[in-house]
């Protein structure tokens, strides 16, 4: 460890120190999502399966509740469900990266474990430099970094970044996101044999690429995968055009699937598609466990107008993790699904069941909380509407009419709300998580989904029902760790 390295450490986790007493005391902390112990959360990345364990590693910076210097926060777990808290992964020490470890990813090779990610420099005057940067470790816990493998090639500007790699037949492949000089989003491609020499193949994927117009002036995270008999690409395009089912968010994250040729490095893809269409959602990052499954993780935030307005700031703290998602490809589409380990966390059951409302609003005895799992099942064709209020800080509603679903939230400066909508072809079933901040839903077994965060007030824990349709619901409470000892957001294992 250089004595650079051990500086920036111990101030970084003397902030944990100094205000661990504040952050745990906020009624917004989550039960069973991964949070910053203090400061400021965004990128999930390195998602990997590594000898026996789960680990995530994200975009951290340990000293205020906004965008700065990034670090590489990590947790581990052996079940997704149960996380510790890591010593720091990744510090910005070196010239290479001073001004912030930016998002990459994570692979195994030869028994070690390698992360490469992209190491951000500012100039005096503001210019921006990016290098693609490669760090390994024996045990998965402790890295050493081994400095730039790739800079800017001709043709792009330095929002080149956010390395996602994998290995296809003995040949190891780099999908970056990034911007052309005409100020366009693309995806770009590069091979090696040893991940350290690397040989640009292009774009595969972009503004003027298989007949793309324009989408967004910079493609953030590309995540390249199989997926079933498809391949998926995950981007996050900055500034989408604002037409159609795009205007309701600036930010999204979205994919196109299609067939990726490996043997001439072609991508032929269809349609831009969103994969949330909810409030916060950015920057998901997928990978493979042993299991087969492709599992997803995304940023629960997103930086906006609002962002520095959410009521953790006070308490040293802001955003979070979504819960970890299998993604399935079915009738065209990704499904995304609750992972069934997350059972585990249910607990005191609810069932109701043939409930048939005639638009009256309805409570339900033992149907309330604040960390709670709801699922709503629908009797074919008797669900003309319905609403379901959460602590009266949102509501969804499906308008059989218009088949829409529509989340609505609270404005964070109470000038009224907002909505975020979706097509479906009709209402089957909807799966909700909440936590304490936090609602996901599941649309029609997750061939839709919408997240956000959401500020009730901690004493409400009240849901109402209300429409014309008949259904049953199971609810359980979900296990709340947070004041446990083996919380990850309570302890950190120091270097």
């Amino acid at each position: 460890m250089s004595e650079q390295f051990g500086h920036l450490i111990n101030r970084a986790y003397d902030e944990v120190k100094k205000y661990k007493e504040l952050v745990l005391s906020d009624p917004y902390r989550l039960s069973y999502h991964l949070m910053p112990s203090v400061g400021f959360l965004n990128d999930p990345n390195g998602l990997i399966q590594y000898k026996g364990f789960y680990h995530v590693f994200y975009q951290w910076n340990p000293f205020g509740t906004m965008h700065g210097s990034k670090f590489w926060g990590h947790f581990s777990s052996p079940d997704l469900v149960h996380w510790q808290e890591e010593p720091i992964a990744l510090a910005p020490t070196e010239w290479y990266d001073k001004d912030g470890c930016y998002s990459g990813s994570a692979v195994c090779d030869d028994g070690h474990l390698y992360l490469i990610y992209t190491g951000n420099v500012k100039g005096e005057n503001g210019e921006r430099e990016t290098y693609q940067c490669l760090a390994v470790s024996t045990d998965g816990v402790n890295f050493e970094k081994k400095g730039p493998i790739l800079r800017v090639p001709e043709g792009y500007t330095a929002h080149f970044r956010d390395p996602k790699v994998w290995k296809h037949e003995g040949q190891w492949y780099m999908i970056l996101g990034a911007q052309n000089l005409e100020e366009k989003g693309s995806a770009v491609l590069f091979t090696s044999p040893d991940l350290y020499q690397w040989e640009m193949i292009g774009g595969i994927a972009g503004a003027g690429i298989n007949g793309l117009e324009e989408l967004g002036y910079m493609w953030e995270c590309p995540d390249l995968f199989p997926l079933n008999d498809q391949h998926i690409l995950l981007i996050s395009p900055q500034s989408l055009i604002k037409n159609g089912e795009m205007a309701q968010e600036l930010f999204q994250s979205g994919y196109f699937n299609g067939e990726f040729l490996y043997e001439t490095h072609q991508f032929k893809h269809g349609p831009f598609k969103l994969l949330d269409y909810g409030f916060d959602f950015y920057a998901p990052q997928t990978f493979k466990d042993i299991h087969g499954r492709t599992i997803l993780f995304g940023w629960m935030g997103i930086t906006n107008e609002i962002e520095q307005l959410q009521p953790t700031i006070p308490n040293k703290w802001l955003h979070a993790l979504t819960m970890p998602r299998e993604l399935q490809w079915r009738n065209g589409r990704i499904f995304q699904r609750p992972l069934e380990e997350l059972q585990l966390l249910r607990n005191n059951e609810v069932l109701y069941k043939d409930i048939q409302m005639k638009q009256q609003a309805i409570q339900f005895e033992g149907i309330q909380g604040t960390s709670a799992e709801l699922f709503i099942e629908f009797s074919p064709r008797e669900c003309h509407d319905f609403q379901i209020d959460l602590r009266h800080e949102a509501r969804l509603t499906y308008d059989d009419q218009t088949k829409e679903v529509t989340l609505y939230r609270r404005n964070i400066d109470n000038s009224g709300e907002q909505s975020r909508k979706c097509k479906i072809e009709g209402l089957s079933n909807l799966h909700f998580f909440m936590d304490e901040s936090s609602i996901e839903i599941f649309i029609n077994d997750g061939s839709e989904v919408m997240t956000a965060r959401y500020f009730p007030k901690p004493e409400d824990h009240c849901i109402t029902f209300e429409g014309d349709a008949t259904f049953n619901i199971t609810k359980w409470d979900l296990l709340q760790h947070k004041n446990e000892e083996s919380s990850p957001q309570q302890e950190l294992i120091f270097a």
